[in-house]
């Protein structure tokens, strides 16, 4: 039997691209600067050669690592996700060489929830996190009125499912 699942069409926030190379450089800067104090440490105390050329090795790899993940990744993360929330299913998917398409039926859903950091609350974003019993599952960078909404949403679409299957073992 086939059943017809409109694809996810729904785009994540444009500001997403801001907050994830903010996030990135932070934590590529700081990667960078504590390979630089190692090779500073290699340098004053005369540890062995070897571990010099690995730490610039190993920050040469990061130089390259945090270009891709600054200016790259952001902008084609959110040109590839989508979502889709209704009464049956939880649809995520992203990427374009490789793709990954999740669905999630809702009564499987157990939680869900709404998170901010620092930098996502200065652009007004959540991260919303749909737990399941396997796994749990996040659909980043949504605007917070959205988020709050489908946050609403998807719980009283679980509760619905919950109590139709409640109500099935009843009669059974």
């Amino acid at each position: 039997m086939y059943i017809h699942i409109e694809e996810p069409t729904e785009t994540i926030s444009k500001d997403a691209v801001k907050v994830w190379r903010i996030s990135n450089t932070i934590g590529h800067l700081t990667a960078i600067l504590i390979i630089a104090v190692l090779v500073v440490c290699t340098e004053m105390f005369g540890w062995y050669g070897w571990i010099g050329i690995v730490l610039y090795i190993l920050g040469g790899m990061l130089v390259l690592s945090s270009i891709f993940s600054i200016f790259i990744e952001p902008t084609y993360l959110q040109n590839t996700w989508r979502y889709r929330i209704d009464h049956q299913f939880v649809q995520m998917r992203r990427g374009k060489w490789q793709v990954q398409h999740t669905l999630i039926p809702m009564e499987k859903v157990e939680y869900v929830r709404i998170e901010q950091g620092p930098i996502m609350r200065r652009y007004g974003l959540y991260n919303l996190e749909i737990g399941t019993t396997a796994s749990n599952h996040i659909i980043p960078a949504i605007p917070a009125e959205d988020a709050k909404q489908l946050k609403v949403q998807i719980a009283v679409f679980a509760k619905i499912q919950d109590e139709d299957a409640v109500e099935g073992a009843k009669d059974a």
